[in-house]
């Protein structure tokens, strides 16, 4: 009986060891400033948005090469932008499947 909730207690400091970092992010505490300037936020992603979609539309068969190298560095910036400013919880593999195995222990 000891073994086995020793065993439940590994698997649980194991889960959330790796599920951990997966949580944390960073964030700025939420103040009514902050809610306030969301919809600016969805409006910068929109013009970002509609700059790549512009961007890739261009016929870039007349440029130089120097205009096709700020191009693609622009391009870089804009996803990291997106990429940054996205505030999504992600999971890897490993932890949903120790997740589903904890839950099954336990259930």
């Amino acid at each position: 009986m000891k073994t086995i909730s020793k065993l439940r207690m590994a698997v649980v400091l194991l889960t959330l060891a790796t599920t951990a970092p997966a949580f944390a992010s960073p964030t700025t505490p939420v103040t009514t400033t902050a809610l306030a300037t969301a919809p600016t936020d969805d409006a910068k992603a929109e013009v970002l948005l509609n700059r790549l979609k512009e961007i890739k539309d261009m016929d870039k068969s007349n440029l130089s090469r120097v205009e096709k190298k700020a191009l693609r560095k622009e391009v870089k910036e804009i996803k990291a932008t997106m990429k940054a400013s996205s505030n999504g919880v992600y999971l890897s593999i490993g932890a949903i499947i120790i997740i589903i195995l904890l839950l099954i222990l336990i259930l």
